[in-house]
């Protein structure tokens, strides 16, 4: 999936305000979080979070379940680098494993598993 964070911002802004948060937060990861074009859930309000590192994976699909207000029926996947992550990895190992070299994590989030 393209982010559209990517396109509007060039890699060299991207990488200096990752630097800093990582600099001047060092227990939180940036996270960027966007909705997959084909899902059919409601939008975030806004794209980058910054998410404490041992935060895990369910409790941050929590949050955002909360913030798109969906129904405890309505099912929520998320995707990193094309795959799922398991829930019971925190979001500092995650970030370790797929950050992408901007120093962001990337994740597209769907209602359907798009990929498999």
């Amino acid at each position: 999936m393209k982010f559209r964070y990517k396109e509007e911002h060039s890699f060299e802004e991207r990488q200096r305000d990752g630097e800093k948060i990582k600099k001047r937060y060092s227990n939180y990861v940036p996270v960027i979080v966007e909705k997959n074009p084909r899902a059919r859930v409601g939008d975030l309000d806004k794209k980058k979070y910054l998410v404490p590192s041992d935060l895990t994976v369910g409790q941050f699909y929590f949050l955002i379940r909360r913030k798109i207000q969906l129904r405890a029926e309505e099912a929520l996947f998320f995707f990193v680098d094309d795959t799922i992550p398991p829930t019971s990895a925190t979001m500092g190992a995650l970030f370790e494993e797929h950050h992408d070299s901007d120093g962001f994590l990337y994740i597209a989030y769907s209602d359907e598993s798009i990929y498999g």
